[in-house]
């Protein structure tokens, strides 16, 4: 991996292909972070009314060049960024980031659609509600904290998102869409003389003026956290079958290292079908279809999650074998020994690379990684310091990490219908 800073001041990530393919992202660190508690959802508007049109395409023209260069394109707005990105052939990336980037370049943000689209991005917010795990992880966000973004939705509420206005739209563009802002993610067959040229011959003109409203935003990337609300909340539907239990514990206080030695445990306590709460609850007990525990160290989230499934009758037995797990594993001792660590460091390696075999996901992590913390090669850099890690850091971890827990139940009503 190349990281190369063109003529214009743009951050160009580069990956040579071995196919025919190239694919590509171009991320901004502009997503729901930035909005603070004020026109909540303004970050997801804006990526979508990117797309309906440029100073010399219209949204069915934008969406027809779409269809016929692209084998996959999309957007994305996530808490601490927002992505556009791409798969195209080799000949036709040229064809393919020309769009993209008159689409970040050249919006023309028109009046004509924008109530239209400001309706599509309601029924979006219904969707979303309708997933009960994603409703399940958003209500724990809510009741877990008091001032972070992360308490609201990404996409906003129906009244924020109907109090937006394109005004609004205009100056949160021109606030956030730089070009010291921005980072671009290529992999590809083409060498990077060749990709560096097209990415700066159609990104050279993107936004690049620093005045204080861009001092303001790079006061406001020190991201202020605060520790989860401990404690179990309840919340109740009349449309769902069975029960979602989520926990979330705080890991904003954690250096890199610990951040590593984590993901170790990670691999033996919840991540995989050998694991300690796959196989207490799942292979000996019978009491959920799926269980797991992830890490989630994006700005402005950072944290240790658990989360599974099961019946409303098996909710307090099922909450009860896990905090049994927790308890036990802080007390562990002669498991992480030299054969364990190599075993988890080997297995954590083998699913990340399988995860960046497709072009479109190195690309995509290349460039987040970039927007979030200013470099990317912790992606590949982070597999040597994981070899030296030893059994007391984990245990330091984990009795760091694992308490004051929010745990949130998502249940049908009792009496429900179904």
């Amino acid at each position: 991996m190349e990281k190369k800073i063109l003529k214009n001041g743009l951050k160009l990530l580069y990956k040579k292909a071995e196919n025919n393919l190239t694919s590509f992202t171009i991320g901004f660190d502009a997503g729901a972070n930035v909005e603070g508690n004020q026109q909540l959802g303004i970050a997801h508007v804006v990526e979508h009314m990117l797309f309906k049109g440029t100073t010399s395409r219209t949204e069915y023209e934008i969406n027809k060049l779409c269809d016929e260069t692209f084998g996959f394109c999309n957007a994305m707005t996530n808490y601490p960024y927002v992505v556009y990105y791409g798969t195209t052939l080799e000949v036709d990336f040229e064809k393919g980031f020309e769009i993209y980037a008159d689409i970040l370049v050249n919006p023309s943000f028109p009046i004509n659609g924008f109530q239209e689209e400001i309706e599509v991005i309601c029924e979006e917010l219904k969707e979303w509600k309708d997933d009960s795990t994603q409703f399940c992880e958003d209500t724990m966000f809510y009741n877990g904290f008091e001032n972070r973004r992360l308490k609201n939705l990404i996409i906003g509420t129906e009244a924020s998102i109907r109090s937006i206005t394109i005004k609004q739209i205009e100056n949160f563009y021109e606030k956030y869409y730089r070009l010291n802002n921005c980072a671009v993610s290529v992999i590809s067959p083409l060498n990077i003389g060749e990709v560096s040229q097209i990415v700066e011959k159609y990104m050279g003109n993107l936004n690049s003026n620093l005045d204080s409203k861009n001092e303001d935003k790079e006061k406001s990337k020190k991201y202020i956290y605060e520790n989860n609300k401990p404690g179990t909340y309840f919340e109740y539907r009349d449309d769902l079958q069975g029960a979602k239990i989520q926990y979330c514990f705080s890991i904003h206080e954690l250096v890199a290292r610990e951040i590593s030695a984590l993901k170790l445990f990670n691999l033996f306590f919840g991540d995989g079908t050998s694991s300690i709460l796959f196989d207490e609850i799942r292979t000996k007990r019978g009491l959920v279809y799926d269980i797991g525990s992830k890490i989630k160290n994006e700005t402005g989230i950072k944290l240790f999650t658990i989360s599974l499934g099961t019946s409303k009758e098996n909710v307090c037995r099922a909450i009860g074998i896990i905090n049994t797990e927790i308890e036990k594993a802080k007390e562990l001792k002669g498991v992480f020994d030299e054969e364990c660590m190599f075993r988890l460091c080997k297995s954590y390696k083998l699913r990340k690379m399988l995860a960046l075999e497709k072009s479109i996901q190195t690309s995509m992590n290349l460039c987040v990684y970039e927007v979030m913390y200013g470099g990317s090669t912790g992606i590949f850099s982070e597999f040597g310091e994981m070899e030296n890690i030893n059994e007391e850091e984990i245990m330091k971890v984990i009795n760091k990490v694992l308490v004051n827990a929010t745990i949130q139940v998502l249940m049908p009503n009792v009496g429900s219908g179904r």
